[in-house]
């Protein structure tokens, strides 16, 4: 997945999260949709940190296609 795949796919996650938190404004989200909302987020977590990745090793003169993306409890340890 090269960098603009990634970019899209975190901005398509990121419209699905929003779309989700406005359709329950002023409601409590159900377990389901609270489910969901938390899988969304470990992803776009993900997604970014991939990002990071091929970033950084492309500036260490690397190949960015290296990069790979980290499990979700691997990158919900980090701190933003």
């Amino acid at each position: 997945m090269d960098d603009e795949a990634i970019i899209k796919q975190i901005g398509e996650l990121a419209e699905e999260e929003r779309r989700l938190e406005e359709a329950h404004h002023g409601e409590g989200l159900s377990e389901e949709d609270q489910a969901k909302l938390q899988r969304l987020q470990v992803t776009l977590d993900q997604m970014w940190d991939l990002l990071r990745q091929r970033r950084a090793l492309r500036r260490a003169g690397r190949d960015p296609d290296e990069a790979r993306e980290r499990p979700g409890d691997v990158v919900e340890k980090y701190w933003q």
